[in-house]
């Protein structure tokens, strides 16, 4: 990595990679250390040795854990991670505020709620679920499908991503340390969500997808999982005051987009 960032002399890094996925953190806790501590202290090295002047990286709706007062806003706090995975998620907004404060480093954090789309995680539950749909398998649908999701549409994402690439994290004008809002800084870091705000239960996303493939879906219903939460929902707030956008792809067109790219993509 350090060669890397010696080499090509980045002016700006969109930091995408981790160990992602939330179950699997709670079976192999290395991994997600090694990768999304250690991974992400190695980028931000490479961006303090290189003067980098903005880095976007992806943090993720999970920080928000226990915490049961939806939609989540930015301010609230994150203190009670579930799983790992969202623990090293806090971690590396941590870890890029101090760079911030110590090297003057802009730093934006983009909390992901279920991105979904074309070229998807294979483990994420829209890739497996259209797989098991296609070729009638049973899906795995835990807490009974009445779990609320705030799926989020890739282009979306990537929008979001760009926006707040081309302008760069700055210290808070009015930052008030007696009583720190954990969205801002004196620092020039910031962090937002970038989710679509219309969360929906698991069972009304299965839907759109069946109506999209024209199959049934086999469902296999179960309990909560361990690491899971139960609703997650995107304030989008002060992205849209910071860049002037917020996700607005509606559901039913992300979902048949999807199932077009998947079906040319598998030849199924």
């Amino acid at each position: 990595m350090a060669s890397l960032f010696a080499a090509e002399r980045p002016r700006a890094v969109v930091h995408l990679a981790a160990q992602a996925g939330v179950r699997y953190s709670i079976e192999n806790p290395a991994l997600y250390i090694q990768s999304n501590l250690v991974g992400f202290g190695h980028v931000l090295e490479g961006c303090r040795r290189t003067a980098v002047e903005h880095l976007v990286y992806a943090s993720s709706s999970s920080v928000y854990g226990g915490n049961r007062q939806t939609p989540f806003q930015e301010e609230q706090p994150v203190n009670h991670p579930v799983s790992l995975y969202a623990a090293s998620k806090k971690a590396n907004e941590l870890m890029a505020h101090t760079y911030s404060h110590l090297y003057e480093l802009p730093a934006t954090a983009l909390r992901f709620f279920t991105v979904y789309g074309p070229w998807g995680r294979p483990d994420m539950a829209p890739m497996l679920f259209a797989k098991a749909i296609l070729a009638g398998d049973p899906i795995k649908v835990f807490n009974h499908g009445r779990m609320r999701r705030d799926f989020t549409y890739i282009d979306d994402i990537v929008e979001g991503v760009i926006r707040c690439l081309d302008k760069p994290a700055t210290p808070a004008e009015h930052f008030d340390p007696s009583h720190p809002d954990p969205a801002t800084s004196w620092a020039p870091h910031r962090i937002f969500n970038l989710g679509n705000s219309q969360p929906v239960e698991l069972l009304a996303f299965i839907g759109q997808l069946e109506r999209a493939f024209g199959r049934q879906a086999i469902m296999e219903l179960l309990p909560m999982q361990p690491g899971d939460v139960e609703a997650t929902a995107a304030d989008t707030s002060l992205l849209e005051q910071w860049v002037g956008f917020r996700p607005s792809t509606p559901l039913v067109e992300g979902v048949e987009r999807f199932a077009q790219w998947y079906r040319g993509y598998y030849g199924v």
